[in-house]
């Protein structure tokens, strides 16, 4: 595919929009934007010409469907001014025509004022010679047309003219027939269409898709998009990118024992922290923080679960000083509100992150949390894989915090990520002398030396506290083992 040089693009106003186009919206060519009322278009729309307004291009929209003071309110809802930018506002077309039904006597109304409608756009564009034109919205053009092949060849008439005063149009379309109107689509240089994601909790989600763009190798598939004061906010699916050059010494946790049973976490991989609720999982994953910080590495950390007043008091008691490095700029902690968010701006936050700020740690903390907040479960697997991709081969440190459903016994977790970690770190509870106590072990690394004993810990000054191997215990993983041993090598704390 030849693809269209970045001179020869316009910038659509849309950050996101633009990283996914490569640049932007090849310059003179007719674009359709289509959806369900209610999904954007206007403000893309609007954001499109504005964009253009800044770089001292003259801009016309054109509405059939709203007024001038409807788009004025739009406008102001968002916090912008519409001056610079010129309306023309064909909203009344037709009015008398209504009143007064016996004006045309020949032919048939609506192709009077269909005529009529196109002679006013074209003379306002050859009165201000625009740069960008958004035309709002087609499906008015659609029903004055009356049919589908006076339409079509109307919307081509439309190209072909704006094509000849090297004009970049938007056309906006609601989808008011029952079926995509493909005739029109093969017509426009590029479609994007903008759609509402299912869901059934929470605030209304919003996707945007390329659908074509003749010239443009742009990155394909849905991408979340949020409407904001400001107007639209998308966020890119995280896209492959060559590997970063990492020569980062190993991330140890500081503890001896915990360093000799899990060997150091390699830059550029990813760890799954897995057990059953108050097992010590998030305290586990602090350690890693703390010492992150500690030797100059930012790190990040998504909150699902646990508040971020809640968790800075906790590592306090433990003599973990994340307040400290919070001061200090050094950990990030972000609290999700689970009905607020979309995968791709967890995404888009993560990638933010380490392009701009050099996160060289990422913890979520949880997966179950997650998970919660993903509308479509059977994708989890694969934006999960994405993200870890993503985070590995920018050298990241990723850790993952995965709940598991019980306390003891046989249980299970909400999803198998096993296979997409390099590491997989289990803690369990186990019963022993009629007390509960805590066992971790490494079920998985794919490089480096690690134990493959099962070490019973407690959680104490500083987090996670070794004792020896639980060498004497059969079926420590299944939480009701059995003791072949004498008590004196059980743990006693203090």
């Amino acid at each position: 595919m030849s693809n269209i040089s970045a001179a020869e693009r316009v910038p659509t106003g849309i950050i996101g929009l633009d990283y996914i186009l490569k640049g932007g919206l090849p310059k003179n060519r007719l674009h359709l934007v289509e959806g369900n009322p209610g999904t954007g278009k206007t403000t893309l729309g609007l954001q499109f010409l504005l964009a253009g307004v800044r770089l001292g291009e003259v801009g016309l929209y054109i509405t059939l469907s709203e007024s001038r003071e409807e788009l004025a309110s739009v406008a102001q809802s968002h916090g912008w001014s519409l001056d610079g930018l010129n309306i023309q506002d064909l909203t009344d077309a037709g009015g008398d025509s209504l009143r007064d039904g016996s004006q045309y006597t020949v032919f048939h109304p609506s192709e009077v004022e269909l005529d009529e409608t196109t002679r006013a756009i074209l003379a306002e564009v050859e009165r201000i010679n625009p740069d960008r034109v958004v035309f709002d919205s087609l499906s008015e053009m659609r029903m004055l047309a009356s049919e589908p092949l006076r339409f079509r060849r109307q919307i081509l008439a439309l190209k072909q003219y704006f094509l000849s005063r090297n004009c970049t149009v938007m056309l906006l379309d609601d989808r008011t027939t029952k079926m995509p109107d493909r005739q029109l689509e093969s017509i426009a240089h590029g479609v994007i269409s903008l759609e509402y994601v299912p869901v059934e909790y929470g605030r209304q989600r919003h996707a945007m898709r390329v659908v074509k763009m003749r010239g443009v190798n742009f990155q394909s598939g849905l991408h979340d998009f949020n409407i904001e004061t400001g107007g639209i906010v998308l966020f890119p699916r995280l896209s492959p990118k060559k590997m970063v050059d990492y020569s980062s010494d190993d991330l140890v946790s500081g503890d001896t024992e915990l360093d000799k049973l899990m060997g150091g976490l390699h830059c550029g991989t990813s760890t799954i922290l897995i057990g059953p609720a108050g097992v010590g999982k998030s305290t586990l994953s602090m350690m890693y923080a703390n010492a992150a910080a500690n030797r100059g590495d930012r790190v990040a950390v998504y909150l699902f679960d646990e508040g971020t007043d809640t968790l800075l008091k906790r590592t306090s008691e433990l003599g973990i000083d994340i307040q400290k490095h919070v001061d200090d700029d050094m950990i990030m902690l972000r609290q999700i509100q689970l009905a607020e968010l979309t995968p791709g701006e967890l995404s888009y936050m993560v990638s933010r992150e380490v392009e701009e700020k050099g996160a060289r740690v990422v913890i979520i903390d949880s997966v179950n949390g997650y998970m919660m907040a993903t509308p479509q479960e059977r994708f989890l697997t694969m934006q999960f894989h994405e993200l870890l991709a993503y985070l590995n081969r920018n050298g990241v440190i990723s850790m993952l915090v995965v709940g598991q459903y019980g306390l003891v016994g046989t249980m299970q977790a909400p999803i198998d990520m096993s296979y997409l970690a390099d590491s997989v770190v289990l803690l369990r509870y186990f019963e022993a002398e009629g007390a509960v106590k805590q066992a971790i072990s490494i079920l998985k690394k794919r490089s480096g030396a690690h134990e493959r004993t099962i070490r019973e810990y407690h959680i104490d000054q500083g987090g996670l506290k070794l004792g020896e191997p639980l060498n004497e215990f059969r079926g420590v993983l299944t939480g009701v083992p059995v003791y072949e041993g004498s008590k004196d090598k059980l743990m006693t704390k203090g």
